[in-house]
C-alpha cells in the first residue's frame, strides 16, 4: 500500500498512539493498539446519526472504500476482495465453493491453523478427506507438506505467519508445490498484514483471508476475503444474502444471482462500524514505509528473545531466522496469571494456551522492552 507523503518512521507513527506512553503494547497479534485517529474515527461516525439516522449511502460508500483499501494493502484489485465479518467466514466462502464430490477431496492443512480456519474445514460434511501436517516445528518446513499434497488434493490451507508462536512457514514453496499438481491454496495471513511485507499477487495464492483487528489497526468484526479467480468458481455460495446480488438494490427475494467479482461471497448488511474503523486503520498503515516497519520489527524482536531469554525463560523461536515472524512466545509458567501480573503494570501482552505471545509493531520501541523486562525481573 503506497502513500503520497513521505512514510512516517516508527518514531514518528508511534507519536500517534499517546496511550502507549504508559502502557506498553505487546499484544498487536491479538489486538493492536488504539490510535488516536481510531478513536476520533468512530466518534464522528456515531455523531453523524445525530443529523443523518439512517445514512445508507454514506454507509455503502464507506464499505466500497473500504473494499478499495482491501485491494491496495493486498497488492490486488478490489474487485477481487469479499468484505465479511471474520475469518471463518472467508474459510467457509472458500470451502464451499469448491465441488468435492469427485476424486480430488483431499484437503491439506496442519497444527499451525488458527481453530477460525481449521475447524471451518472439520466441519464440513461433503466428502472431504483433512489430511494434517502434525507437529509445530514440522509444518514450517515445505518439504513435510509436499508428499501429502498430490492429485488427489483440492486445496491447502497454510498460513503467512503462525498464530501461535508467530512464525513463519515455507508458504512460497507450499504454493508452488500445489499448483504443480492443480491444487488450489488458501492463506491465512491474520497474523501477518500490517506488519510482515507481503503481497497476495505475489504469493500467487487462489484464496487469502485477512482482517483489521490485529496490526491492522481497526477494530473487530471486518475481515477480507481475497478471491483470485472470481468468476469460474465452482460452486456458487449457499450461504449468501442481499449484498450477494448484481444489484442488492433491487431488492428482489426470488432473484438469486451473483456478480463475476468477488461481491458473490457477501451476504447481508455490511458490519458498518467495523468498516468505519478498518478504513481508519487502513489510513494509519499507509502513514508507514512496509520494508521500513519490518526492518525495525525484527531488530526489536531480536533483542526482545535475548533478553527474555537471558532472564531464564523458555522461549519457541525458530533457530533458523527465516522462519521468525513479529513474536517472541515464553513457554510455560502460567502463561494466563503472568499476563494477568503484566496488565496490573500496564504491559498488554496475549496469552494462548502454554504460550505468552509478546509481538511488535511499527510503534513498539526499546523502552517499552525495558519496561517489560524489568516487570519480568520483579515477577520471577
Amino acid at each position: 500500500m503506497t502513500t503520497s507523503t513521505k512514510p512516517l518512521s516508527p518514531e514518528q507513527f508511534r507519536e500517534l498512539f499517546p496511550i502507549l506512553d504508559d502502557a506498553p503494547h505487546f499484544a498487536s497479534c491479538s489486538q493492536g493498539a488504539l490510535s488516536d485517529h481510531l478513536a476520533h474515527t468512530m466518534q464522528r461516525m456515531t455523531a453523524s446519526l445525530i443529523d443523518a439516522q439512517a445514512p445508507w449511502g454514506a454507509w455503502v460508500g464507506k464499505v466500497e472504500e473500504y473494499r478499495a483499501l482491501a485491494g491496495q494493502q493486498l497488492g490486488v484489485s478490489g474487485e477481487n476482495v469479499a468484505v465479511l465479518s471474520c475469518a471463518s467466514e472467508g474459510a467457509y466462502q472458500a470451502v464451499s465453493s469448491l465441488d468435492w464430490s469427485g476424486t480430488r477431496n483431499r484437503l491439506v492443512t496442519s497444527d499451525l491453523e488458527f481453530p477460525s480456519v481449521g475447524n471451518v474445514w472439520r466441519a464440513q460434511h461433503d466428502n472431504i478427506e483433512v489430511v494434517n501436517v502434525a507437529g509445530i516445528e514440522a509444518a514450517l518446513h515445505a518439504d513435510n507438506w509436499i508428499p501429502l499434497i498430490d492429485e488427489r488434493t483440492k486445496l491447502v490451507s497454510i498460513p503467512l505467519v503462525s498464530y501461535i508462536n508467530g512464525t513463519r512457514p515455507e508458504v512460497e514453496r507450499v504454493i508452488e508445490h500445489a499448483h504443480s499438481v492443480g491444487a488450489l491454496v488458501f492463506v491465512d495471513a491474520y497474523q501477518a498484514s500490517g506488519v510482515v511485507p507481503f503481497s497476495a499477487a505475489k504469493l500467487n495464492c487462489d484464496f487469502l483471508v485477512t482482517g483489521n483487528l490485529k496490526y491492522l489497526l481497526g477494530l473487530p468484526g471486518i475481515a477480507m476475503l481475497y478471491v483470485r479467480d472470481c468468476a469460474n468458481v465452482e460452486r456458487s455460495a449457499d450461504l449468501t444474502g442481499w449484498f450477494g446480488r448484481v444489484n442488492p438494490f433491487a431488492f428482489d427475494p426470488a432473484g438469486v444471482d451473483y456478480p463475476e467479482n468477488a461481491r458473490r461471497f457477501e451476504m447481508g448488511t455490511h458490519p458498518i462500524p467495523s468498516a468505519y474503523a478498518g478504513v481508519a486503520g487502513f489510513e494509519m498503515i499507509a502513514k508507514l514505509d512496509p520494508e521500513q516497519t519490518w526492518s525495525h520489527v525484527t531488530s526489536l524482536r531480536e533483542r526482545l528473545a535475548i533478553e527474555v531469554a537471558n532472564l531464564g525463560f523458555t522461549i519457541d523461536y525458530p533457530s533458523d531466522p527465516a522462519h521468525r515472524g513479529p513474536q517472541v512466545a515464553l513457554v510455560g509458567l502460567d502463561p494466563d496469571a503472568l499476563a494477568g501480573r503484566l496488565a496490573e503494570r500496564r504491559i498488554g501482552t496475549s496469552p494462548r494456551g502454554e504460550r505468552l505471545r509478546l509481538s511488535l509493531h511499527a510503534y513498539s520501541n526499546n523502552s517499552d522492552i525495558d519496561a517489560l523486562v524489568q516487570a519480568l525481573k520483579e515477577l520471577r
